[in-house]
């Protein structure tokens, strides 16, 4: 087995599909790094990439109203269905609490938490935002917010409140954003392996298995 794969997850955090896909796809590292006896860090460097499902969000919106503008008399049946999905992969959707807000500075922040010198993980960070949408009903356009999710990964509070304050990883997050079209992404999650092959959608955890040992297999 080679070294390690890079995985880029582009994934938007207010996507309930990209939590499920998060669970599903860890699941699949779990197991493949446990049949080769490494450390996943060993396995995989997964990074994650932002997309905008709702760029325009302004002010947190209850999500049931945001669900009912855009899915009109399915929604309900929509959100049963999701959150039944969701909670036979380990995750629990509280739709009724959820606040759609503006996705961009969580995003920054995720960039943010990718450079070595934060000490951050990325994946633990995504993990806590997405948690704080789905779960606990918080505001995650919130400076406060964010600044919390990621003090409780270890992050100090005073550099992430300037780093937000400020305009560092704007640009940053925009042009990544803008490069999605361009590399085929227009619809999240999807997941690319080592810049060659891509896999849309939450799916499977055998699925996952399968694409991530065949493409190790290829680097012999």
């Amino acid at each position: 087995m080679r070294s390690s794969l890079t995985i880029e997850i582009w994934s938007d955090l207010v996507c309930p599909w990209c939590y499920i896909g998060k669970r599903r796809f860890e699941a699949a590292v779990t197991r493949l790094s446990t049949e080769w006896a490494m450390d996943p860090s060993e396995c995989f460097e997964v990074r994650y990439l932002p997309f905008q499902l709702d760029p325009t969000a302004r002010e947190p919106r209850p999500v049931l109203e945001v669900y009912e503008a855009k899915f009109g008399a399915q929604a309900p049946s929509i959100i049963e269905r999701v959150t039944a999905q969701a909670a036979l992969d380990g995750l629990e959707f509280n739709f009724d609490r959820a606040l759609r807000a503006n996705t961009f500075d969580a995003h920054r922040l995720l960039w943010w938490a990718e450079h070595p010198v934060t000490g951050l993980d990325q994946a633990g960070l995504n993990e806590s935002i997405m948690r704080a949408y789905f779960t606990e009903g918080l505001d995650i356009a919130d400076h406060r917010v964010l600044s919390d999710r990621a003090v409780d990964i270890g992050a100090d509070r005073d550099a992430v409140s300037e780093f937000l304050a400020g305009d560092a990883g704007r640009a940053e997050v925009q042009a990544l954003i803008a490069t999605a079209p361009s590399r085929q992404i227009t619809a999240v999650p999807t997941y690319v392996i080592d810049g060659a092959w891509s896999i849309p959608g939450a799916q499977d955890v055998e699925v996952f298995v399968q694409a991530l040992r065949r493409m190790a297999e290829r680097g012999h």
